[in-house]
């Protein structure tokens, strides 16, 4: 080791112990000086040697950090030429001034565009008339200059189009502080409000506002009313959800009418609506909550539209008149399907919209109010993921969605669903060498522990596939019913055109192949999602399309909890893992339910207090199954302001490993100090986290450039 990076570690560490013999020792976790926490439950004694790192106000934390940080920009140093190369090859594949595809939202054409150079986003407008000028209404890099970190919550323009309200994050904690600004004379208003979450919603008289407010757990849970030009402090309580198992948030019906308040569990909803021209009126209850039963709302002509998992695993569409919502008097629009998931519900002045999933595969359906007819968009090919764009405007018979796939770049559609055709608006410039006919995907399956035929999505470089097992990035994600469907990625060339291959395993715990499949892999059989992970491993080394010395994998949040379990299950399997910001200390975290979203996460793992689940929990939690045996490589990372999951359960995590693990290979700590979540803002910023990570899996494999 480097004596100046020596020197900065024990100067960094302080009271931290540093072993300094040989060149590649890191900073040595102070186990012995720190008298461990210890939690007695159901009979168990759960014992937390690094508890302390959880004090992120105190500066021996942040100097621990600080030292792993510079370890690993130490070990990684060697690599920091082919940092910039990739950097430099990524961004070079991206059009850095390009324009959206402009939205139609009454005489208004809006889009954002970027410009070289610049991280973020310019949002502009301009009249629907030919030659009308652009209006520039936000500019992102204006907010952003001289801040680590920026995110926009929300941009949202009043009904008349006259105001626009807007809300930044500049820490990553994803605490949103709410302005205005009036897009007419460009004054900003005084009023400003903090700590808002995303959900934000205008009333019909263009200066009533309702918005949300969280508890001191990260909950979203109070929504209030604001008059602009009044004191926040005379701001109304609308309504407060005090079930901490259930969050809430505000929206709008496509027509406009109504504003909706919806709270939600995982497995449980309720909705509210209210006439969006009586804003200070009474929000109405549609349907009473139920446990177990879960709808959403649209409106269309006379009817509330219901999709619904009541008596419907896989969902079903009811529908009732405005004047009658007792649930008995609900009639039956689109019958519920074993095979079929149906995922949302569109309304249009003519027509629904249905977004469905068989097979593991997206379809989108569309209804005719005319004629009665159901008819599908077409889609060719065999791997492919599509998606419906906001489509603000109700008064239309085009559809707008985005398609790609795991060869072909986004592309954006306006589908007439009058006529039956669709236009491609735009599709994603790939610039340099990019040519999809080299590449082919395909779906493979896996047999998982107990039978079950587990998806696979892969791409390769057709030139460089050849009967030669190949190097494999495999990810997955597998929880929340959060399906992982396959996209495409012009950074991913960096991989693909060194010979690597791409894989995506669909396991349990998402909802790709229907709402069973997510039921599979939570609670009491969330390890599924684990099994399921290994299984796929196995199948692309058995079937030759990898070895264990040519396999990393990745998975970030939930999905590095996923990595945490199956490293601990199946070290041999890997060469090696990448964990971002991942949810490893499942047990000490889900037994404080101080922490953000603990008690709404009873629903998907468990509530520790019943035996039966802590035990499960316990058999399963990285951090408490780590065990003196050879790992992988590793690089875990993590973000200080990171709401998610706290950056003491990565820094735990890796502290562990580095007091029991018996190899010597590679495993570094990142902790991003002005981000949260979701890592770097900045477009640019982000691409070098990406040529880092990549970086890391070439320096392991010995990839020579």
């Amino acid at each position: 080791m480097k004596l100046y990076l020596l020197l900065a570690i024990l100067t960094a560490m302080s009271a931290v112990t540093v072993v300094s013999a040989g060149t590649d020792t890191p900073p040595t976790p102070p186990v012995a000086k720190k008298e461990p926490k210890i939690t007695e439950k159901h009979g168990h004694k759960l014992v937390d040697p690094y508890a302390w790192l959880r004090n992120r106000e105190s500066p021996e934390v942040m100097k621990y950090l600080k030292a792993e940080n510079l370890y690993t920009e130490e070990m990684m140093k060697d690599t920091e030429e082919l940092q910039n190369q990739l950097f430099e090859e990524m961004k070079s594949r991206i059009k850095e001034t390009d324009l959206s595809v402009p939205q139609r939202i009454d005489t208004y054409m809006y889009y954002s565009r970027t410009e070289e150079g610049k991280q973020y986003k310019i949002h502009c407008r301009r009249g629907v008339e030919e030659g009308a000028p652009e209006e520039i209404i936000f500019d992102e890099n204006k907010y952003a200059a001289d801040k680590p970190y920026f995110a926009v919550g929300t941009l949202k323009v009043s009904p008349d189009h006259n105001i626009l309200a807007y809300s930044t994050d500049t820490s990553g904690a994803e605490k949103f502080e709410l302005g205005f600004i009036n897009l007419a004379t460009g004054e900003t208003y005084a009023d400003r409000i903090a700590s808002t979450t995303y959900g934000v919603q205008w009333a019909a008289d263009n200066k009533t506002v309702f918005y949300t407010l969280m508890d001191d757990t990260g909950r979203a849970c109070l929504i209030k009313r604001h008059v602009l030009g009044t004191p926040i402090k005379e701001d109304k309580d609308v309504y407060e959800e005090k079930d901490g198992q259930f969050w809430t948030g505000i929206g709008k019906s496509r027509d406009r009418r109504f504003l909706l308040i919806s709270s939600s569990s995982s497995t449980t909803s309720e909705v509210r609506f209210l006439d969006a021209r009586t804003p200070e009126g009474e929000f109405k209850i549609f349907r009473p909550r139920e446990k177990g039963i879960e709808y959403g709302l649209v409106c269309h002509g006379d009817y509330f539209y219901i999709l619904t998992n009541e008596n419907a695993v896989n969902f079903r569409i009811m529908r009732t008149k405005f004047d009658n919502i007792a649930s008995g008097s609900w009639e039956e629009f689109v019958a519920p399907r074993d095979n079929v998931l149906i995922d949302d519900l569109d309304e249009f002045s003519g027509h629904l919209v249905i977004s469905e999933r068989e097979d593991g595969l997206q379809r989108i359906r569309y209804y005719d109010c005319k004629t009665g007819e159901f008819k599908f968009i077409p889609f060719e090919e065999e791997v492919y993921s599509v998606s419906l764009d906001a489509n603000p405007e109700f008064d239309t018979s085009l559809v707008r969605y985005r398609y790609y796939s795991l060869t072909t770049p986004e592309s954006v559609f306006d589908f007439d669903m009058s006529a039956g055709k669709a236009e491609l608006k735009k599709e994603t410039e790939v610039l340099g060498t990019f040519k999809k006919e080299n590449y082919h995907a395909e779906r493979i399956f896996a047999k998982a522990a107990d039978g079950v035929m587990v998806p696979i999505s892969l791409v390769y470089r057709r030139d460089m596939h050849d009967k030669e097992p190949a190097n494999l990035y495999l990810t997955a994600y597998g929880s929340y019913g959060s399906s992982y469907d396959p996209y495409f990625s012009s950074i991913r060339l960096s991989l693909l055109d060194r010979g690597f291959t791409y894989a995506i395993a669909h396991i349990r715990g998402g909802q790709e192949m229907g709402r069973p499949w997510y039921n599979d892999g939570k609670l009491l059989k969330k390890k599924n999602t684990f099994t399921d992970f290994i299984a796929c491993a196995e199948h692309l080394v058995n079937t030759g399309y990898t070895t264990k010395q040519k396999l990393v994998i990745n998975g970030g949040s939930a999905g590095g909890l996923l990595m945490g379990a199956v490293v601990n299950m199946r070290p041999d399997l890997f060469k090696a893992v990448i964990a971002d910001v991942p949810f490893v200390d499942v047990m000490n975290t889900m037994l404080d339910p101080s922490l953000p979203l603990v008690r709404e996460e009873y629903e998907e793992w468990g509530n520790p207090e019943e035996k039966e689940y802590f035990e499960y929990m316990l058999s399963y939690s990285p951090y408490d199954n780590v065990s003196a045996q050879n790992y992988p490589e590793m690089l875990v990372t993590g973000g200080l302001n990171d709401p998610r999951v706290s950056f003491w359960e990565p820094a735990k995590f890796v502290a562990k490993l580095r007091d029991t693990k018996k190899d010597k290979n590679l495993l570094l700590l990142k902790t991003n100090l002005d981000a949260g979540h979701a890592g770097a803002s900045g477009r640019y910023d982000y691409i070098k986290e990406i040529a880092f990570e990549y970086a890391f899996i070439f320096k392991v494999f010995g990839v020579k450039f």
